[in-house]
């Protein structure tokens, strides 16, 4: 019983988490955010690889994703979940504002999945910006989105990665210690400095573990040496600048610097 309690805090607290940042204008600033649209625009340029009818979006926040790919591909069903219930408002008002018949979404998180859903139902789901990185057992998570997919179907996943060098050298040479191995602990907090995300950073070895059952078809590194996505100040108005970075971190891929930035891509087939 008290196992049940501490679980329904933790999703509880992840919960209020982001639908503070839904008041704090989550939505306006990400929209805006350049370093975070070329990371965003590359997922989807992976994820589009892989042919599907019916996707779902896991942690679809307000539903940037949902209404992308509901827009792209008319003819294609897109479900979006979030455990956010002011998320899941922000999603709602984008499909209503941009007539998307072949849209859904609704508040959930990966323990009610096949409540609402039946097994086999999907051919895609995708992950962006690291919603795996917020559950309790990523193990769990991963047998859910198995029963979920169809057989052959894709599995497109990104995590916040345990071992990002850049930020552990960067805080370390400022005397932040705690922030630069703040990945490495049992818990960590999330991005913001004054509130707490309940979440765990995972490497790709880990990651690999909890998706045994699925065939790996590619793998990726982000923010390797391209600036992470909170840094987006830094680079307004510096397009060049910012390509340059991109550039650098796809030569990188073939080496074992791929695991070695903010986010990791992980395609998964059933």
């Amino acid at each position: 019983m008290a196992e049940k309690k501490n679980q329904n805090n933790f999703y509880e607290n992840v919960a209020r988490y982001y639908d503070k940042d839904a008041d704090l204008g989550f939505e306006q600033w990400a929209g805006e955010n350049p370093l975070l649209e070329k990371i965003r625009d590359d997922f989807r340029k992976i994820t589009i690889k892989y042919p599907f009818e019916k996707a779902l979006e896991i942690g679809c926040g307000p539903g940037f994703d949902v209404s992308w790919f509901a827009h792209e591909f008319p003819d294609r069903e897109v479900t979006g979940v979030d455990i956010s219930p002011k998320m899941v408002g922000l999603t709602q008002k984008r499909i209503r504002k941009m007539n998307l018949d072949n849209a859904q979404v609704l508040v959930s998180d990966e323990r009610d999945l096949t409540k609402h859903f039946k097994s086999e139902e999907f051919d895609l789901i995708y992950v962006y910006f690291g919603a795996l990185n917020t559950v309790e057992d990523l193990g769990f998570a991963a047998d859910q989105i198995h029963n979920l997919l169809k057989p052959h179907g894709h599995a497109v996943l990104t995590f916040v990665n345990k071992w990002y060098l850049r930020e552990m050298v960067v805080q370390s040479l400022k005397l932040n210690f705690k922030t630069a191995f703040a990945r490495l602990k049992k818990e960590w907090g999330g991005y913001s400095v004054d509130r707490h995300l309940p979440s765990k950073c995972y490497s790709p070895v880990e990651i690999r573990k909890s998706f045994v059952d699925f065939e790996l078809m590619e793998k990726k590194g982000y923010s390797i040496l391209f600036p992470a996505w909170y840094n987006f100040k830094k680079f307004l108005n510096q397009q060049e600048k910012i390509n340059k970075h991109w550039k650098k971190d796809q030569q990188l891929q073939n080496t074992h610097w791929w695991s070695k930035g903010e986010y990791t891509l992980f395609v998964f087939r059933k």
